[in-house]
This record gives structure tokens, C-alpha cells and sequence, in this order.
């Protein structure tokens, strides 16, 4: 009986940890990082992607204020940009969470 609940209970809820797209990926937010974001931040994020000259002021996304932020912080800013970074285009819902994931592993 209670084998048969468990499997009721995983059943209502695979659709909805298909809809979420599964566990984050950091390894494959690196490689979107570095096609979308590394020419500002660089590739380790701090700031100091070789467009940075242009645009004084790149959060090093290791910081404490950065990693203060919270995830859904982080995809919109991603999203909908902030100050003078413009928002990034062409991603789908998992590359927010994927790269949500490899700012996480700047953490200093």
C-alpha cells in the first residue's frame, strides 16, 4: 500500500520537475557564460572581460554583494539587464538556471 502511494505521489510529480527543467547545470553555464558574458565579465568573472574598458563598473560576479543576490535576482538581471548591461538575448529557461548555477561557483 505504501509502495503504491510513493509511486502516485512521483507520478503527479514528474511533469512538473519536467516543466523545471531539471537540476541546474553549472558546467553548461560556464559554456553559455563564456559565448554570452565573458566579453565584459571575463572568463572568471570579475569584470575584466576585454570589452570592460568600455563600460567602467563591471560587478565582479565573485563579490559578496553579487553573490548576495538571489537566484531569481540574477535571471532577471540576466533577463532584463541593469545599468549600462543590456539584457542577454537568445537564452532558453535552463541557460538562466545554468548560468545562474556557474555564478554561484565564482563565489569567493
Amino acid at each position: 500500500m505504501k509502495i503504491a502511494t510513493i509511486l502516485a505521489i512521483m507520478i503527479c510529480l514528474a511533469p512538473a520537475a519536467a516543466f523545471a527543467g531539471g537540476p541546474a547545470n553549472a558546467d553548461a553555464g560556464k559554456e553559455t557564460f563564456g559565448k554570452k558574458c565573458a566579453i565584459c565579465h571575463g572568463k572568471t568573472g570579475a569584470g575584466d572581460g576585454p570589452a570592460a574598458k568600455a563600460f567602467k563598473g563591471i560587478p565582479d560576479l565573485g563579490s559578496k554583494e553579487a553573490q548576495a543576490l538571489s537566484d531569481a535576482d540574477i535571471a532577471k538581471v540576466i533577463n532584463e539587464g541593469k545599468g549600462k548591461m543590456q539584457p542577454v538575448k537568445d537564452l532558453s529557461k535552463g541557460d538562466f538556471a545554468n548560468l545562474t548555477a556557474f555564478i554561484r561557483t565564482l563565489k569567493k
